[in-house]
């Protein structure tokens, strides 16, 4: 493990997937379905839900959380 808690050289166990086109992205941990997020509001409960305590700290950090399609913090849909 590194610093961070979090496993180094492994993929991110949390991913935001892109956009979908009538907004928000689907959010997953370990491939688990958690939801579909319209806001890093929704993102931070989600993962709290999922028992991830300190998940607004971990948003931006890339050993936790991958950012698929658009960039990180963008919800709305094309």
């Amino acid at each position: 493990m590194n610093g961070d808690g979090h496993p180094g050289g492994m993929a991110a166990p949390i991913v935001v997937h892109a956009p979908s086109r009538t907004g928000g992205r689907r959010v997953t941990a370990h491939g688990r379905i958690l939801g579909l997020a319209h806001s890093d509001h929704d993102l931070v409960v989600f993962l709290e839900g999922a028992g991830l305590e300190g998940a607004e700290e971990l948003l931006d950090n890339p050993a936790w959380v991958e950012w698929r399609g658009e960039g990180a913090h963008e919800y709305a849909g094309s």
